[in-house]
């Protein structure tokens, strides 16, 4: 099957300063879906971010990595200022959910329990699953933000294929993947998408074509079936 291919404009989880000098060769390159984090520029830069993203006609997607809840809320209002397409992250879906179900972004809260920065995911696949199951019945709450490749366990397959089965919404597959293979337990794992930034930004993927319109090229490749 194949999944949504989110390209996200940072690099060690946050925003790259230069984010908007690429949104063209990323669009030109075929990606329907492009995001970026809450911190790495300031507000009017993202604002300014995007709209160049409005402009090309994509999803546009804010994924939240701050861990205090005042920062969180004051994220969710600036999706909503940016009328971003999906709002991703965040841990506090029961004070977020509330404040966003009424604006037509979509909000895919973390999934587990969330630590540091960058951040990693911790606990076991049943008490992460039996959450996803939990959060993903609160009204405003579209979908989950799974940092599989961030779990601290080991069977990171087995991780998204529990967590997609006991959610009742999409789940979308977030952090460190840096390769086909991870691709490929994505496409097989019940996943609907997943994001690739400093991966991309770093060249890891094979490719016939040189700079990130390569990398960009290779990535859609292997999303697809």
């Amino acid at each position: 099957m194949s999944v949504d291919f989110i390209f996200m404009l940072t690099k060690d989880d946050q925003t790259i300063s230069d984010a908007r000098e690429y949104v063209k060769e990323i669009v030109s390159g075929g990606v329907k879906h492009i995001g970026f984090k809450d911190i790495g520029l300031p507000i009017n830069e993202l604002k300014l971010l995007a709209q160049d993203l409005r402009k090309e006609g994509v999803k546009v997607y804010l994924e939240v990595v701050s861990l205090d809840a005042e920062s969180e809320k004051q994220s969710a209002e600036v999706a909503m200022q940016l009328n971003v397409d999906f709002l991703l992250g965040g841990t506090r879906p029961e004070i977020i959910a509330p404040i966003v179900k009424d604006h037509d972004l979509k909000y895919y809260p973390f999934v587990g329990k969330i630590e540091d920065h960058p951040s990693i995911l911790t606990g076991t696949i049943t008490e992460i699953a039996d959450h996803a199951q939990q959060i993903t019945s609160i009204d405003g709450v579209d979908g989950l933000d799974l940092l599989a490749y961030r779990f601290t366990g080991k069977d990171v397959p087995l991780l998204i294929h529990e967590v997609c089965e006991k959610s009742t919404k999409p789940v979308i597959v977030a952090g460190s993947i840096d390769s086909k293979d991870r691709i490929e337990v994505v496409k097989t794992t019940g996943a609907s998408g997943f994001t690739v930034g400093t991966a991309a930004f770093d060249m890891k993927f094979p490719s016939n074509q040189t700079g990130l319109s390569g990398q960009i090229q290779s990535i859609l490749e292997m999303s697809q079936h």
